[in-house]
């Protein structure tokens, strides 16, 4: 029979990144939280938590974790529905998605149903080829990613499609690039990338140029609102989705580079398989919108 007092207590260490952390959330020693955390390993029989800085849970860790958050899920739902006549308490959810998806789209979708229902939301952002990592680990209970088949466990949605256009000033455009999108020019020319896990732009030079230039001088830079501030003041070139650039496209502060091109980024939806009410009214909201929202 497992100790879900003891569970709980690495949960909260890995969640909040320290045993000082978590004492504080259970409102005990942190010589306590460590004791539960080492009596757990022993009744476990392996090293659950790595002692890194922050600690981090191992791949026995994770797999524990996330059993009991999936337990822990049906509980307070069963609670909740036990005691309706009581006025409603919050209830988290943990998701994973990409920072274009929640400086744009994602927000419009959720509004009405997070403040109908009660819900707080916990976002954890990533590149949306990583963000099902996240749900892997059972760090989040949904997360929006660009992987099509299903995580063990998990149902999946197609969402709909994110369209990216390679993006400049029109100074930048005159200045860099005189003769078009050509692989001279981009190994001189600075771009804008959002972190060294943002595949993008070597994408679109592989679909125009049908090869992608080696050692691109690079601009990093990981915040979806400020990324689209830097393009639009000329310190280089970068890839926006349709729905954050149209307005600079329509008002000519930017130009596409590449005109006839796009990247299409399909975006599915993942999240457990449990039945929970909170999640699966949540996973119908959102599916519902982003289909008004997206292209299909």
């Amino acid at each position: 029979m497992l100790d879900y007092k003891l569970i709980e207590a690495l949960a909260l260490v890995a969640q909040d990144g320290g045993f000082d952390k978590a004492a504080n959330a259970l409102h005990i020693t942190q010589s306590a939280v460590s004791q539960r955390v080492k009596l757990l390993e022993e009744q476990m029989g392996q090293i659950l938590l790595a002692r890194t800085t922050p600690p981090r849970p191992t791949s026995a860790g994770r797999n524990l974790l996330k059993h009991y958050l999936q337990v822990k899920r049906l509980e307070d739902d069963l609670c909740g529905e036990m005691n309706e006549h009581v006025d409603k308490e919050y209830k988290s959810i943990p998701l994973a998605l990409n920072a274009d998806s929640l400086a744009t789209w994602f927000l419009d979708a959720i509004q009405s149903f997070v403040l109908a229902e009660g819900i707080l939301l916990d976002i954890r952002v990533d590149d949306q080829e990583q963000t099902h990592r996240m749900l892997k680990n059972g760090e989040v209970v949904g997360c929006i990613s660009t992987r099509e088949n299903p995580l063990q466990g998990c149902r999946t949605d197609y969402l709909g499609r994110m369209n990216y256009h390679m993006l400049a000033t029109s100074q930048f455009a005159k200045k860099w690039f005189p003769n078009g999108l050509t692989i001279a020019e981009a190994y001189r020319a600075p771009a804008i990338i959002f972190n060294r896990k943002d595949e993008l732009h070597h994408k679109l030079f592989k679909l125009v140029l049908g090869e992608v230039p080696e050692n691109l001088p690079v601009n990093y830079i990981p915040s979806a609102e400020k990324f689209v501030d830097v393009i639009a003041r000329g310190i280089g070139y970068g890839m926006l989705p349709f729905q954050q650039s149209e307005p600079f496209i329509r008002t000519g502060r930017l130009v596409d580079l590449a005109p006839d091109y796009v990247v299409p980024v399909k975006l599915y939806w993942h999240c457990w398989n449990l039945k929970s009410k909170p999640l699966i009214r949540f996973t119908q909201q959102l599916i519902f919108r982003a289909k008004t929202l997206l292209d299909k």
